[in-house]
């Protein structure tokens, strides 16, 4: 039998039972395809049927604030998700009627649906043969065709999508490459692949030359840097002061304290911490995919008709406890304050 049957056949056998298979709408297939990148299926699950909850029709998405969507987005990180999720129901709703293009080359024009987003929901949402290249999949190809190439190069990236246009089944699309995807995910695992119990390992090329802990190749390494976040909580017991980060960097759109970035050595400056006792309560390391936070929380109590003046002065808002619980924030943020909400 070739790939395509034992593949399939496994799947028809072995999928999960995940609540975006029950169904080809491409609104929430592209929905669970977002929050699955850099996300975990086990987590992703609660989120996507919080969000299909909250907002059931791309209508509904594109109506909500960019607040409210971020607030139920916090936790999963990689915020810019969230803003293009809504910023592309918003495009969707207003220049194609609530209708998503129904094929690949206008998919990928869509703000937030790069190549592998696109295949995915032209394939399993509207039969198109064109495929979805991810880790998992790169993973597969790479050991089942015993292939060698670089998978951080983007011309290797092409080569992997027209390998997977040449065998996906034309009939089966959507099941193909949900199928890859899936025996990425539970068989042929980064390590210690189950290859005992893969429906593809009598012609696996990988296995028989004994080269599946060589592959997939990814030479290219990532460099994280390392920064320094001070956040002061400044409050007069049952108010805080919170600013929202604009800037183009982490958390855009996101409410934090007001944040102080110094350099390693660096300690509060004095224009701050004039006047103010500022304590240190509680410090933490933040690892993001490019970049390690070093994170100190500052406290400091003050009365209530000052509060309004270090506003000003921060250019921050004043906030009840209440409040916080409804504001968008990084998970750094979310944590601490949990022990006082």
């Amino acid at each position: 039998m070739t790939f395509n049957s034992l593949i399939l056949i496994w799947f028809d056998k072995n999928k999960r039972n995940l609540p975006w298979r029950t169904h080809s709408d491409p609104y929430k297939i592209w929905l669970s395809e977002i929050i699955l990148q850099q996300t975990r299926v086990a987590q992703g699950i609660d989120y996507y049927l919080k969000f299909t909850e909250t907002y059931p029709t791309i209508q509904d998405l594109a109506a909500a604030s960019e607040q409210d969507v971020l607030r139920i987005w916090q936790g999963l990180g990689y915020y810019s998700r969230a803003r293009n999720l809504h910023a592309t129901a918003k495009f969707i709703v207003e220049n194609h009627r609530g209708k998503f293009p129904n094929n690949y080359k206008e998919l990928l024009k869509l703000k937030g649906i790069g190549p592998y987003t696109a295949a995915a929901i032209a394939s399993i949402a509207f039969d198109e043969a064109v495929s979805a290249v991810d880790g998992n999949v790169f993973r597969v190809f790479s050991r089942y065709f015993n292939i060698h190439l670089d998978i951080s190069q983007p011309k290797t990236r092409n080569y992997f999508f027209q390998l997977g246009n040449e065998i996906i089944d034309p009939k089966k699309p959507g099941d193909f490459n949900q199928a890859v995807m899936e025996l990425g995910a539970t068989v042929c695992l980064p390590v210690n692949p189950k290859c005992e119990i893969c429906p593809v390992n009598e012609s696996c090329e990988a296995l028989t030359q004994k080269t599946i802990t060589q592959l997939p190749v990814k030479t290219k390494k990532t460099k994280v840097s390392q920064r320094y976040f001070h956040f002061m909580e400044i409050s007069d017991g049952k108010n805080f002061l919170m600013t929202k980060r604009e800037e183009k960097d982490v958390w855009k759109n996101l409410f934090t304290f007001p944040l102080i970035e110094l350099s390693e050595n660096e300690s509060i400056p004095k224009m701050i911490s004039s006047g103010i006792n500022f304590e240190k309560t509680h410090e933490e390391i933040h690892i993001l995919t490019h970049q390690k936070l070093n994170i100190t929380f500052w406290k400091t109590k003050t009365k209530e008709e000052e509060l309004q003046n270090h506003a000003e002065k921060l250019k921050a808002e004043i906030y009840s406890l209440a409040e916080l619980d409804q504001l968008p924030l990084p998970r750094p943020m979310e944590k601490y304050l949990d022990k006082k909400i």
